[in-house]
Order: structure tokens, then C-alpha cells, then sequence
């Protein structure tokens, strides 16, 4: 009897005939609080909505209102095999190098001189190519120097499509401005760099935001006598009167390191 009971008030508590109410409230009792929910929740959407307006009037389309980024720009090499910065190869064994040449392919390729012609602006050399706003009008998006292939010579994969592997004068490419290679210099030997001395011209910048189709600029490093069968640590680094190396955020920020060596079979 006690569990007749207790089932019966539970169907009262569902539907009440006598009251006419649905989970203890009458159908007015629920309206209202549904159309509490409804211009509550209308007006959270409108007051994100709002919100949301404001901010973005704040924004510019084309650079950052706000940039919490290191100073110093960040490199990176190419080829990159793996997460361990390590390019290790031997000169007689073609599987063994042919990644890495296909890597710089690829790599490259945005570089091709028709590509950048249809893409960006033949700049002037040794001039900053200057696109000034018109005072409250901004000039955006700005165009983006052009940044050939060719410019890289021997490293470029056009004269050399094995980049020098194959004969264990490898190149590597070097990401971004200015630098100069250190580290295990009796190892090392003589070095060409392309651009001439690791140098970029006026018309490669550093504040990108605003360039459509920017192509980063490149350096490569071509080993002509490297030390062969041994590890060979080299490090590149940034070298700008502008530029900090290092900082106590990142010890390692505007430079990057890694390990180069070249097997032969006698």
C-alpha cells in the first residue's frame, strides 16, 4: 500500500488535474519563467554581441593593436630532417640525401622567380620601399618586395639540383636577416653565403603585418670543405645594430643551432 502510495504522489507531482499544474507550476507560473530565460539570455547575447562591436572597431585589419612577441626575430634552417635539428648524411649513398634536396624543392618553390613577378613588387635596390598612409587613410593591404630564387646562386637548386649533396658540399637555408656561422670553426672550412656576406638588402623589412604575399627573406650557407665523418656542431646567429641577441625570456632568440655531418666510404 505505502508503494501505491508514494506512486500516486508522484504522478500528482507530474500532472496535478485538480490544479492543473505540471511539475508543481500552472501553465502561467511556467510561462513566465520561460519568457524570464528567453529576454535574459536575449539580452546576455545582445550585451557579447555589443561587447564583441566595440572591440573589433578597436582592431586594425592589418597589424596588431597589441604584440607580445620577442624583439628578436626567430630562425630556422632548411632542410630540417626532425625535432633534433640534425642533418646527417653519406655523400655515396643517394637515399640518404635525396630527402633533403627534395625538402629544399619544395621549400623553394614559392621562391621561383615567375612565382614572386606574379605575385610582388620589383623594389628598388638599396632603397626601403616606402608606402606612406594618407593620413587617417591607411595603404593596405601594402605590396611585398619581390624575393627571387636566383638571388640564392649556387643554392638556389636551378645550377645544382641536388644542393650540394651529392658531393658533400651541402647548402643550408637560414631564416631570417643577417647572420654569421660560429661553432667548431677548424670543423667548418670555407663557407659561400647567398646573398653575399649573409646580407639582406634595404627592401626586405621585419614589420610584415601589412604585406600581402610577403616572402621571408633567406639566407643559404654552402659548406665547400667541411671536416667529413665527424659531428659538426655550427651555430647561426643574427648580426643587426637593431637587433638584441638572446634576452632573459629567450636565451636562444635570435640565433638556432644544429649538427651537420657528412659520411663518406673509402
Amino acid at each position: 500500500m505505502a508503494k501505491d502510495g508514494e506512486k500516486g504522489e508522484w504522478k500528482e507531482f507530474i500532472w496535478n488535474p485538480r490544479t492543473r499544474e505540471f511539475l508543481g507550476r500552472t501553465a502561467s507560473s511556467w510561462g513566465l519563467i520561460i519568457l524570464f530565460y528567453v529576454i535574459f539570455y536575449i539580452f546576455l547575447a545582445g550585451l557579447f554581441a555589443l561587447t564583441m562591436y566595440v572591440m573589433l572597431q578597436t582592431l586594425d585589419d592589418h597589424k596588431p593593436t597589441w604584440q607580445d612577441r620577442l624583439s628578436t626575430p626567430g630562425m630556422v634552417i632548411r632542410p630540417k630532417a626532425d625535432e633534433a635539428f640534425e642533418i646527417v648524411y653519406t655523400v655515396q649513398r643517394t637515399e640518404s640525401w635525396d630527402l633533403y634536396a627534395q625538402a629544399l624543392d619544395k621549400f623553394l618553390s614559392p621562391y621561383n622567380d615567375s612565382v614572386q613577378a606574379q605575385k610582388n613588387h620589383e623594389c628598388t635596390p638599396d632603397q626601403y620601399f616606402q608606402q606612406e598612409d594618407s593620413g587617417d587613410v591607411k595603404n593596405n593591404p601594402k605590396r611585398s618586395c619581390q624575393f627571387n630564387r636566383t638571388i640564392l646562386g649556387n643554392c638556389s637548386g636551378l645550377h645544382d639540383r641536388y644542393y650540394g649533396y651529392q658531393d658533400g658540399r651541402p647548402c643550408i637555408i637560414i631564416k631570417l636577416n643577417r647572420q654569421s656561422v660560429k661553432e667548431d670553426s677548424e670543423k667548418i672550412g670555407e663557407l659561400v653565403y647567398y646573398p653575399p656576406n649573409g646580407t639582406f638588402n634595404l627592401i626586405c623589412p621585419l614589420d610584415v603585418f601589412s604585406q600581402v604575399n610577403y616572402s621571408q627573406p633567406l639566407v643559404a650557407v654552402k659548406f665547400l670543405n667541411i671536416t667529413t665523418n665527424e659531428d659538426v656542431n655550427i651555430e647561426c646567429k643574427i648580426n643587426a645594430n637593431n637587433i638584441p641577441i638572446a634576452s632573459e625570456r629567450d636565451k636562444f632568440a635570435g640565433r638556432v643551432s644544429f649538427k651537420l655531418r657528412i659520411n663518406t666510404i673509402n
